[in-house]
């Protein structure tokens, strides 16, 4: 019987981890893949505070290597299910907690185009927020058509000398607010009905590749390629002990408990205004204190 289990090993999970190892719990970190989630992919994090500039790998790392030395038990299995009396079913075996904390993030969709991956961190991003300040009075895209993509090419208009907005359909999916800013931006682009069908480069992405409903392509130089098509959480596997809103993202009354006591949810997997590590991690040590202090009040 563990006090704690946490289902994920990102900046959410192994915070809480952090917070329930160092007040005297015993914690079982589940994660299907690798520590990190999405951060590990981050070619410099240079908005976390008191941090100038790190690398995402260099974040997760320390951070794993930090709860680590509390203790950490880590088992590298995919979770199949989670009952409402806290019993978590893996791939591997069937373990039992107090309390369950749901961490298990959300994978930004991708293009699915060969060098895509290659100039991840190098040119190609899938956060605004995060990485536009590298491209700062550079040429830059951003691919989609709701509000992300939309809100993305505003906040880069006010970096990059020129912002290429690049969507599949003739019409945006986002709110008409945004779309009219946009288009009385002078140094914003709308390349409609067309996808982005390759990346060019050595080291760094140099340009990409747009080919219209025409099957029409034209070549366009960028320094930097923002990628905003959505997320996907998957937490289909949770639903009979959580809400799960329309796309997808666990809904929470107050950012941490879910509709079953003893089960909590922390980080991007959850529905949220603003999916960045500062909130990935105040998430985490939320969760964590919750967690502790009601299962106290329990005893």
């Amino acid at each position: 019987m563990y006090d704690i289990i946490i289902v994920g090993a990102g900046p959410a999970g192994l915070t809480s981890a952090l917070y329930a190892l160092r007040a005297n719990k015993k914690v079982l970190v589940l994660e299907a893949k690798s520590y990190g989630g999405q951060i590990l992919n981050a070619h410099k994090v240079e908005n976390y505070p008191a941090i100038d500039s790190i690398t995402g790998f260099d974040f997760a790392t320390n951070l794993y290597n930090q709860v680590k030395k509390l203790g950490l038990e880590i088992k590298y299995e995919t979770v199949l299910h989670v009952e409402t009396d806290k019993t978590v079913t893996t791939n591997k075996g069937e373990y039992h907690a107090k309390a369950v904390i749901i961490a298990t993030g959300a994978q930004n969709r991708k293009l699915n185009i060969p060098e895509e991956q290659e100039f991840l961190g190098k040119g190609v991003s899938y956060c605004a927020a995060c990485d536009g300040n590298f491209y700062k009075n550079k040429v830059v895209a951003v691919n989609g058509g709701g509000n992300t993509a939309l809100e993305d090419a505003l906040y880069l208009s006010n970096i990059a000398s020129k912002v290429y907005l690049i969507h599949r359909r003739e019409e945006f999916r986002g709110e008409e607010v945004y779309t009219k800013e946009l288009r009385q931006k002078e140094n914003v682009e709308m390349i409609l009905n067309s996808n982005i069908v390759a990346l060019k480069g050595k080291d760094q992405l140099e340009s990409i590749t747009v080919e219209n409903q025409n099957q029409e392509r034209q070549e366009i130089k960028v320094d930097g390629l923002f990628i905003a098509i959505g997320q996907d959480p998957k937490n289909t596997i949770f639903a009979n002990v959580v809400d799960i809103n329309e796309k997808g993202y666990i809904e929470s009354p107050d950012g941490v408990h879910t509709k079953v006591d003893g089960i909590y949810v922390a980080g991007d997997t959850r529905v949220k205004e603003l999916r960045q590590l500062t909130t990935a991690v105040s998430d985490g040590s939320i969760a964590a204190t919750m967690a502790i202090k009601e299962m106290k009040n329990e005893a």
